[in-house]
């Protein structure tokens, strides 16, 4: 996702008007791109943003599940090739792409983008992205590095790179993508760049369930607060380990990682607590400790 210059994104703080935080349960976070008029499209304040919210939820052990979501009719469709990143904020516009002023600054802007990736992979909390419409080049990668796809019948999906004369291989689709749904299925979407509708995305597994459109957040807070139940220390060494799982190299070295995590949590408060609540069917207090 080539874009011009790094200046403008360096100097353009995280103004939070592009991305709402809301708790709508106890211990959920729902991230809201807010930029509807132009589909959730990424400009350069979304980025900061973005990166604002989740370096904040990253430190708030108040968290235990993220919800990510698009306002409007689209979850996002990339980026603003309308409105990018520019090298100086005082920049005319010309109507055109911008040329990038220069390898480095090209580079740069290229990390803060693609850094999005990692940084949802990286978050202890598990994020859930509710797509409620079309998810396109950054957006398709944000819905790819989440840990839960929840579609809205209008959902559809494109590694957009390759239509705009780039590779299609992008912040992290082409590691993401074909451990979703394999190897020939991911290269004939990123070379073609087609749209993968909902019912598609269900049947290669890109999305764990599709519902009716105005339904797809209901669905997504429906998963969060399931996964909520769930003791701290457990969620988190799950989604740790099934990521870690992505790149072990042998069956032995998986289950190694998992016999040594299994004692790590099965000494924890939580642990007991959880199946305390269980005998006694009641809900489950957990401490995080």
């Amino acid at each position: 996702m080539l874009i011009n210059g790094d200046a403008y994104l360096r100097d353009t703080p995280a103004s939070g008007r592009t991305v709402r935080s809301e708790e709508p349960a106890p211990g959920v976070r729902l991230l809201t791109l807010d930029r509807p008029d132009r589909l959730n499209a990424m400009s350069g304040e979304m980025i900061k943003d973005l990166h604002h919210a989740l370096d904040e939820i990253a430190l708030d052990d108040s968290c235990r599940v993220v919800v990510l979501t698009g306002a409007g009719r689209a979850f996002c469709a990339g980026l603003d090739l309308h409105d990018p990143p520019r090298r100086d904020r005082n920049e005319p516009e010309t109507g055109q792409a911008p040329r990038l002023s220069s390898p480095q600054a090209g580079l740069h802007v290229q990390q803060a983008i693609a850094a999005l990736v990692p940084k949802l992979r990286n978050l202890r909390q598990p994020v859930v992205s509710a797509v409620n419409g079309p998810a396109s080049g950054g957006g398709f990668a944000l819905a790819l590095a989440s840990d839960v796809r929840v579609g809205a019948a209008s959902a559809r999906f494109n590694a957009a790179f390759v239509r705009i004369g780039l590779s299609g291989c992008d912040i992290g689709v082409s590691w993401l993508l074909p451990r979703l749904v394999g190897a020939g299925i991911s290269h004939e979407l990123l070379l073609t760049g087609r749209f993968v509708e909902a019912e598609e995305a269900l049947r290669i597994g890109l999305v764990s369930r599709v519902v009716d459109d105005g339904k797809v957040l209901e669905a997504a807070l429906e998963i969060a607060a399931q996964i909520v139940a769930n003791s701290p220390m457990g969620v988190w060494m799950t989604k740790e380990v099934a990521w870690s799982q992505l790149e072990v190299g042998s069956l032995q070295a998986g289950i190694d990682l998992e016999n040594r995590t299994q004692i790590l949590t099965s000494y924890t408060r939580d642990q007991t607590e959880q199946i305390s609540a269980f005998l006694e069917r009641r809900p489950a207090t957990y401490t995080d400790s």
